[in-house]
């Protein structure tokens, strides 16, 4: 029998997984894998990826949105400066006087320019104003970043814009406007291109700590708030107003103004006249256009006369019944001491006020002696540099060796020279019961300004001074300023400029002090003239009396409803309305 095989199929083996990558698998993912449940998670990981892609880019747009520059890596890379922003100002009542607008400023970038040549030719056919030797050189320098011109009107971009120059772009700055062009110019100052401030309130604002806001990239709009002044921009309208008026009608070369609060300090308007346009500063250098209020210095004329009878009444050994000689002028060498209006016999010192004697003063201050004089001035702040915010002012010129012939001249306002800021100062003290107060241009409470004041003579000695400076104004030297309803007292003052190391006998200085009201002071105003002519309306007269003291009546006219000083008719005389109330407190 046969044997007969048996076939049996044979199966095919399944392919053997490498024993290396079996190996790996195992230590990544444990010998039970649910590849289902990985492709999953692959899938979920690679949504969270591509979602959080697009959140950041999301992000960036919503950030490029909000952030009006994409270009402020220029400033970071290349150290070009870039003007940054300023915080507003604002007067008392919260109108502007300075704030910023955002202007387009052209730049190019010269690596990625392709003919230099053709560029500089179209940009200045736009831009007529571009210096073609320098925009060439700038745009063929090979640099990453240059200024081309700053401040671009609207116009002037579009039409670069439509140029298409690869390489050419603009970037929005801040610039500084000033909506009252040279109303406050002498106060607020300015600042240069890049917006730092140069000058005024301007140039303080950066000393404050606003420079180093802009170098740490935090000046922006956002986080500064405005800055708000003590200047009344309606009173700073109507004392400019005035002011240049003023020095048209006496032909002077320059007026000046200042209204200060009595009781704070605050500076509520100030006017320096000429002056300029804040918008376009011209020369800075222009000696024509200096604050004579703070940078200049001047002999103050009679107006020192209420400082020489102030001290001599606050030490006790003067009295209002106090008479002194003036028969004949005094004689010191060379020098001879005269009044201007003689009375040829001895005056009170009232008299002595009102007639505005030199005679009387000077023997006044003889009485006193000069330590006693010079310890006086020095107490009232008239000897060293008065500092305010203002960056700019300017040292007293002093005697180098005091004599009794100083003493003598200063007591009635020659010899010693000031800033006019600095005698309103000294003035304001006598007036508002005795405290020197020091000015500011911010806003102050009394309250802060009594912590900052010191006492410099007794309150009744300022209550004496004001009955002085309303009599003058009842019937002295200041009787043009008589404005009914508002008790103004003033004092007058004419000083002889020094020309080329002697006293002129053509060139005076006018100036004009008024406090209102008298009886009750919250303001002191001064006005000042700079050479102001003789005109037939003056009978042929320059002294203060027939051009700054008229000058203050109108701008007291102007100012005092502005300033809430309520008219007050058919007062008594100030012996009756001040010193009566005197006697009566005492």
């Amino acid at each position: 029998m046969s044997a007969i095989a048996e076939v049996v199929p044979l199966r095919s083996a399944e392919p053997t997984e490498p024993w290396g990558r079996r190996l790996k698998r195992r230590l990544l993912y444990g010998g039970n894998v649910d590849h289902a449940a990985k492709a999953r998670a692959r899938v979920g990981l690679a949504i969270v990826a591509f979602a959080f892609m697009y959140a950041v880019i999301a992000a960036r747009l919503i950030m490029f949105g909000i952030v009006s520059e994409s270009r402020d890596h220029h400033k970071v890379l290349i150290g070009d400066a870039i003007a940054t922003a300023r915080p507003e100002f604002l007067d008392r009542n919260g109108e502007v006087l300075a704030t910023d607008v955002r202007v387009p400023s052209l730049y190019g970038e010269p690596r990625r320019i392709i003919d230099c040549d053709e560029a500089t030719e179209m940009l200045t056919a736009d831009l007529p104003a571009l210096d073609a030797k320098e925009t060439r050189e700038r745009l063929c320098s090979k640099k990453g970043f240059v200024w081309l011109k700053r401040d671009l009107t609207p116009e002037q971009q579009r039409e670069i814009y439509r140029q298409g120059l690869p390489g050419i772009g603009f970037l929005n700055e801040n610039k500084r406007d000033y909506p009252n062009g040279s109303e406050v110019s002498h106060l607020i100052g300015y600042v240069n291109v890049d917006n730092q401030g140069i000058a005024g309130m301007e140039k303080w604002l950066d000393g404050q700590g606003l420079d180093d806001l802009h170098m740490a990239g935090l000046a922006t709009d956002r986080l500064q708030n405005p800055v708000q002044l003590a200047l009344d921009l309606r009173v700073q309208h109507a004392l400019r107003d005035e002011l240049v008026a003023a020095r048209a009608k006496f032909k002077a070369i320059a007026a000046a103004g200042v209204v200060l609060n009595v009781r704070t300090g605050e500076i509520v308007a100030m006017v320096s006249e000429p002056d300029y346009d804040p918008n376009k500063p011209g020369d800075p250098h222009d000696p024509t256009l200096i604050n004579r209020l703070t940078t200049g210095v001047f002999e103050m004329g009679s107006t020192f006369k209420a400082f020489t009878v102030a001290m001599a009444l606050d030490s006790g050994k003067v009295t209002l019944k106090s008479a002194f000689d003036a028969h004949s002028p005094l004689h010191f060498g060379r020098f001879e001491i005269h009044d201007f209006e003689p009375q040829q016999r001895a005056l009170t010192v009232p008299e002595i006020f009102t007639y505005s004697s030199n005679i009387g003063a000077a023997r006044i201050a003889m009485l006193m002696g000069v330590d006693a004089h010079r310890a006086f001035l020095a107490m009232l702040g008239q000897l060293e540099r008065l500092r305010t915010e203002l960056p700019e002012s300017a040292e007293p010129i002093i005697p180098k060796h005091w004599s009794e012939l100083n003493t003598v001249t200063i007591a009635f306002g020659h010899g010693l020279s000031v800033a006019p800021l600095q005698a309103v100062m000294g003035v304001a003290a006598l007036m508002n019961g005795g405290i020197l107060i020091p000015p500011t241009f911010l806003k102050r409470t009394e309250a802060e300004a009594q912590a900052l004041g010191k006492r410099v003579i007794k309150p009744e000695t300022s209550q004496i001074m004001r009955y002085l400076m309303r009599l003058n104004v009842e019937k002295g030297t200041a009787r043009k300023a008589d404005v009914p309803g508002y008790y103004i007292g003033g004092k007058t003052g004419t000083a002889d400029k020094v020309v080329a190391g002697h006293y002129s006998k053509t060139k005076v200085l006018t100036d004009f002090m008024a406090v209102m009201p008298a009886d009750d002071p919250q303001y002191l105003l001064l006005i000042m003239l700079d050479e102001p002519q003789k005109i037939p309306e003056t009978q042929g007269w320059n002294t203060s009396g027939w051009n700054a003291v008229p000058t203050g009546g109108l701008v007291v006219q102007r100012i005092a409803p502005l300033l809430n000083i309520k008219p007050r008719m058919d007062l008594p005389p100030a012996s009756q309305q001040i010193l009566a109330s005197a006697r009566e407190s005492r």
